[in-house]
C-alpha cells in the first residue's frame, strides 16, 4: 500500500496559489497579465537601448544588461503558471515539471545575487579608484565576471536539481505557492544531506554576495566623505542611488521570507512576499534604472521621436 502510494517519477504536485479567493481569481489574472507586458517590455527594451546607445557601452551598463536579461527569464518561469493558474480548475504540475523549473528558476535566482555583488565592486571601482577604472575594469575581466555569475548559478542548480531526482514523493502532493523548493519538504524518504546541501549552498549564496555589497559600499562612502565638491558627491550618490535601491529591495525581500515564522496568517504573508520578489521585483529593475538615468531617457525619447516621425 505505501509502495503504491509513492512515486519517483508520476509524482503530480497542485499548486494552490490564491485559490483561497475564488472571487479575486480574474482581478489576479488580468494584475498578473498586466505585470508580465510591464515586465516584458521593461527588461527586453532595456536591453535594446543599451544595445543602440553607444554611450551605454560601459561595464555598468554590461552587467545591467545582464540583470535584465537573468530577471526577465526566472520572471518568464514563474509568471505564466502563475498567471493561468486562477482561471483553471487544473492546478497540478508533474514532478519533472517542477525539477525543470527549480534548475531555471535557482540558475537565474543566483545568478542576480552575484550580478548585483559584481555591479557594487564595478562601482567601487569607479568612485574610489576612478583614475584606473578603466584599466581595471577591462572588457576581459568583466565577461569573466558575468560568465562567473552564470557559472555558479547553473552549479547551484545542477546540484540541487541532481539530488532532488534521487527522492521519492507521494503520488500527490499539494504546494501551498510555488514549486521551487518546496520539493525538499515533502520528499516521503529521509532528505537529511538534501536539506544540508541547501543549508550549506543557501547560506553561502545569501552571505557571500551581501558581504561583497556591503565591503565595497563601506569604501564607497569612505570615499564620498573625504570629496571636497558637492558636485562629486552629487554625482557620487546619483552612480549608486539605483543599485542601493535594487539590492535593498531584492535582499530585504528575501530576508522577510526567511523571518516570517510559521502561522497560518503568515503562509498568506508568505505567499504576497513570494509574488512580490519573483514577479514585481523584475517589473520594477528596469524602472528604477531608467527613472534616474539621463542617456537611458534620452534613448528613450529619440526612439520615441523617430517613431511619431515616422508616421
Amino acid at each position: 500500500m505505501i509502495a503504491s502510494e509513492r512515486n519517483k517519477c508520476g509524482a503530480t504536485f497542485t499548486l494552490l496559489g490564491f485559490s483561497d479567493y475564488p472571487e479575486f481569481q480574474v482581478p489576479l489574472f488580468l494584475i498578473f497579465l498586466a505585470i508580465y507586458g510591464v515586465t516584458a517590455i521593461g527588461n527586453l527594451g532595456m536591453i535594446v537601448i543599451i544595445k543602440i546607445n553607444p554611450k551605454l557601452h560601459t561595464p555598468m551598463y554590461f552587467f545591467l544588461n545582464h540583470l535584465s536579461f537573468v530577471g526577465f527569464c526566472y520572471f518568464s518561469i514563474v509568471a505564466p503558471k502563475t498567471m493561468i493558474n486562477p482561471l483553471v480548475e487544473d492546478r497540478t504540475i508533474s514532478l519533472v515539471g517542477c525539477i525543470i523549473r527549480l534548475f531555471f528558476f535557482c540558475t537565474f535566482v543566483v545568478t542576480e545575487y552575484f550580478l548585483l555583488a559584481v555591479m557594487a565592486y564595478d562601482h567601487f571601482v569607479a568612485i574610489c579608484n576612478p583614475l584606473l577604472y578603466t584599466v581595471t575594469m577591462s572588457q576581459k575581466l568583466c565577461v569573466l565576471l558575468v560568465l562567473g555569475s552564470y557559472a555558479w548559478g547553473v552549479a547551484c542548480s545542477l546540484l540541487l536539481t541532481c539530488t532532488v531526482t534521487k527522492l521519492s514523493f507521494w503520488v500527490s502532493n499539494t504546494i501551498n505557492h510555488f514549486c521551487e523548493f518546496s520539493l525538499f519538504f515533502l520528499s516521503c524518504t529521509d532528505s537529511f544531506l538534501n536539506h544540508l546541501l541547501h543549508f550549506i549552498f543557501a547560506t553561502f549564496n545569501a552571505v557571500s554576495p551581501p558581504f561583497i555589497i556591503l565591503m565595497s559600499y563601506i569604501f564607497i562612502i569612505g570615499t564620498i566623505l573625504k570629496m571636497h565638491s558637492a558636485t562629486g558627491h552629487h554625482k557620487a550618490f546619483s552612480t549608486c542611488t539605483s543599485h542601493l535601491t535594487t539590492i535593498t529591495i531584492f535582499h530585504g525581500t528575501i530576508l522577510f521570507l526567511y523571518c516570517v515564522p510559521n502561522t497560518k496568517i503568515s503562509r498568506y504573508i508568505f505567499k504576497v512576499a513570494s509574488v512580490f520578489y519573483t514577479v514585481v521585483i523584475p517589473m520594477l529593475n528596469p524602472l528604477i534604472y531608467s527613472l534616474r538615468n539621463k542617456d537611458v531617457k534620452d534613448t528613450v525619447s529619440k526612439i520615441t521621436d523617430t517613431k511619431l516621425f515616422s508616421h
